[in-house]
């Protein structure tokens, strides 16, 4: 027999089950379908465990350096199979905690793939889920009042790039490594590519990075790109842009060849391993979308500010609707859908108060329009600056590269965009994001007394060097 909900989701990652949770709470009743384990990529196969490799090679490259604190140690050993563990345990931890919230909302969970089916004689309308259970039991029926669509996306790679998880990996393989290996191509000089070269290069490996694109981190802010531009040929990364790789020349025995063409020259490759990184496809395959009146553009589901498709009882969030690919991002689109179709006016969200984060040494964090941006909407901006190497907590903590850059508009003084490079950063980014949000301006930034000594005073610095007005720089 078929079972009746309010609400199906489709995708329990973060987008989806932070919303299932949402409309637990507003009353609804709830069920999410999911293939694979709650709490999806970002928990499984992206944020969550990437920052764990990440932290730990930060522990790693800080041991290296204990010298310099007026620590003597022994020279530090890398034990990767207990860097994975560590990594598997939080996920593990986490993922327990995921479920016990499902279980506290009373929302139902379905393994197994759910679809959209077409008007039938459950429901007049397209939307009725048939879910494909794991165990191979008989199809389950759920008759929903609304459909949230949460079904996230996957690594792209490149046409001739055959991932076979061993020589040729993107980064839900590289994950799962049990050794490092001795040097490794990344393909692809975006935020993904850049957190692994920076990860990998602090474990030891030789690392080479193949950017299409002028600059690595073409999204950032130029002043950011080439402030970690710097910092990964520091570490000893060669990074190499405007050159496209030739898929077709790529050999594999016992290591990885490939060819890349620049300016009409052609340039071999070789290493241990490659790592595809070159953006994410959203997951719109057999889900039932022909079965509806859903539209797609580019691959992606189209929506409205509060996040209904052309069905309006049918939702999409997160990374299956293109735009930012973040799980904060999602969570909220998430919390806006189920409150839009619970009659709650909700707030849309203003994307250029979402603050976004690269978690590579050193990090690197963002919020509003870069200064080009601002540039090309036709502001005239004025730009302040503040290098952490005058900052005395971040000499402190042995950190002192990068800055705090805040773009304003010269007549309105408008907070545009705040943008950082430098240790903690991506915790630091949400006063910028709270200031984004209050329409703040740099006055009142600076206004703001930061204590000292905190790596937060290069914020109000920064703000007052607006003006003209930094005390230390």
């Amino acid at each position: 027999m078929a079972e009746e909900y309010d609400l199906v989701v489709l995708g329990g990652g973060t987008g989806g089950y932070v919303a299932a949770i949402r409309a637990s709470k507003l009353g609804l009743k709830v069920a999410v379908v999911e293939k694979g384990k709650m709490g999806g990529t970002c928990l499984h196969r992206g944020c969550i465990p990437s920052k764990a490799l990440l932290r730990s090679a930060e522990v790693f490259r800080q041991t290296q350096l204990a010298e310099e604190f007026g620590v003597e140690t022994n020279s530090p050993v890398l034990n990767f199979v207990k860097v994975q563990e560590r990594k598997q345990a939080i996920v593990d931890t986490l993922h327990k905690g995921v479920q016990g919230l499902m279980k506290k909302g009373e929302i139902d969970i379905y393994e197994g793939f759910g679809r959209i089916l077409g008007p039938s004689i459950f429901s007049p309308s397209a939307g009725t889920i048939s879910v494909e259970l794991n165990n191979g039991e008989e199809n389950e029926m759920l008759i929903p009042k609304n459909v949230l669509i949460a079904t996230g996306s996957s690594p792209r790679t490149l046409p001739g790039l055959e991932v076979d998880g061993s020589y040729v990996m993107t980064s839900d393989e590289a994950l799962n490594m049990q050794d490092l290996p001795d040097s490794i191509i990344i393909v692809g000089g975006g935020i993904i590519g850049i957190e692994w070269a920076s990860m990998l290069a602090d474990f030891g490996v030789e690392v080479t990075v193949l950017e299409y694109l002028p600059t690595i981190l073409p999204t950032e802010d130029e002043d950011i790109s080439k402030e970690i531009m710097k910092h990964m040929k520091q570490k000893g990364i060669t990074v190499i842009t405007d050159i496209r790789v030739l898929s077709e020349s790529l050999k594999i025995d016992g290591n990885v060849v490939i060819q890349g063409e620049s300016n009409g020259e052609t340039y071999t490759f070789e290493a241990d391993r490659m790592l595809v990184s070159v953006g994410r496809s959203a997951n719109v395959t057999n889900i039932g979308l022909e079965n509806t009146d859903i539209e797609l553009d580019n691959g992606v589901i189209q929506t409205n500010k509060y996040y209904q498709t052309k069905e309006s009882h049918i939702y999409a969030i997160g990374d299956v609707i293109g735009g930012m690919q973040l799980a904060h991002v999602a969570s909220h689109e998430g919390i806006t859908a189920v409150q839009h179709m619970a009659d709650k006016n909700p707030h849309v969200i203003n994307y250029d108060q979402v603050p976004s984060c690269i978690y590579s040494n050193p990090e690197a964090a963002s919020v509003g329009l870069t200064e080009k941006q601002a540039e090309d909407q036709g502001y005239e901006v004025k730009v302040g600056r503040f290098p952490f190497k005058a900052n005395g907590k971040a000499l402190v903590f042995g950190e002192s590269e990068g800055f705090v850059k805040i773009i304003a508009d010269k007549h309105s003084d408008d907070l545009l965009g705040v943008h950082m490079v430098g240790p903690h950063v991506t915790d630091m980014i949400t006063e910028a994001g709270l200031a984004k949000v209050l329409d703040a301006t740099p006055w009142e930034i600076a206004e703001t007394i930061h204590p000292h000594p905190t790596l937060s005073e290069a914020i109000g610095e920064s703000a007052m060097a607006v003006d003209g007005n930094q005390i230390h720089g």
